[in-house]
């Protein structure tokens, strides 16, 4: 059982006791809902910044609007901390994400890869200090959904294969724009290594499992809907949306694939990942 504040709502939660039949499958779904949500919290607020920022922020304020977002970041960050909705160890991930992000960020603003439309004082370069957060958020999901459904995995393969594999991924990002871009390959070894490798999770009272492969494809697609909402907010732009907004390439799926996987694969070096029977793998 985690050590934040959800822990009380949870066990609360899975004491209820809803009529057999369609009712306890319906009240499951609607717990796995919930459970989702809380472990969205970090996201979701960072979402409805960008969103509410962009609606309703003062063209004129004396603080820019990017630096406001990075400030309320932070605070979200430290309340997050101080109310125990999040672990230290998860912040110490999601601190590395934030890290391993904003490097990212750095190099692919200098490319033209995307761009950052608004002036800020709170920045490195081109890159306003807020985005790192958002990748943070990804490592907050993963670290946060990990505790809340008690996740352990089968045919999970050796932790240096996993984090190998995470490196070159990362390097690619870099390399591609030099060298043969070998995502493709990046893919084929995932598909090759994970195939077998199914994540256990508790809902409720039963343990449910889905392919792994499966579920990050989930998670990559989730993240390709709210990179939607922050596009369209103007917190970022892609070249083709200089003159105007429109929906983010779905070839972005595959790029957030491998960028997912890489914050699992952080999460995983906390966490360690463990067999239904907890055993070590």
């Amino acid at each position: 059982m985690d050590a934040t504040r959800f822990a009380s709502v949870r066990k609360r939660l899975e004491a209820f006791e809803p009529r057999a039949g369609w009712r306890s499958w319906l009240y499951e779904f609607l717990l796995f809902g919930f459970k989702q949500g809380w472990a969205c919290l970090y996201g979701g607020l960072m979402l409805a910044l960008l969103l509410g920022t962009h609606l309703f922020y003062p063209p004129d304020a004396a603080l820019a609007r990017y630096d406001f977002l990075t400030l309320s970041a932070l605070a979200i960050q430290a309340a997050m901390l101080l109310f125990r909705l999040e672990t230290l160890e998860e912040a110490k991930v999601i601190l590395v994400f934030h890290i391993t992000g904003t490097v990212m960020e750095l190099f692919k603003t200098a490319h033209g890869s995307w761009l950052y439309p608004e002036l800020s004082l709170l920045r490195i370069g081109e890159v306003p200090l807020f985005s790192g957060f958002m990748y943070a958020a990804v490592g907050s999901y993963i670290a946060r959904i990990w505790r809340i459904f008690e996740m352990r995995f089968t045919a999970y393969p050796n932790a240096v294969i996993a984090i190998a594999l995470a490196f070159a991924i990362y390097v690619n990002f870099f390399a591609h724009h030099w060298l043969p871009d070998v995502r493709l390959v990046l893919f084929a070894l995932l598909f090759f290594f994970f195939l077998k490798t199914r994540v256990h999770f508790t809902v409720w009272r039963e343990q449910r499992w889905m392919p792994l492969l499966f579920g990050w494809f989930l998670v990559a697609g989730f993240i390709w809907f709210a990179e939607n909402i922050g596009t369209f907010a103007r917190a970022w732009s892609y070249p083709e949306q200089r003159q105007g907004w429109q929906m983010v390439s779905t070839s972005k799926l595959g790029a957030w694939y491998l960028l997912m996987y890489i914050s699992f694969v952080l999460v995983a070096a906390v966490h360690k990942p463990q067999r239904p029977n907890d055993h070590r793998i």
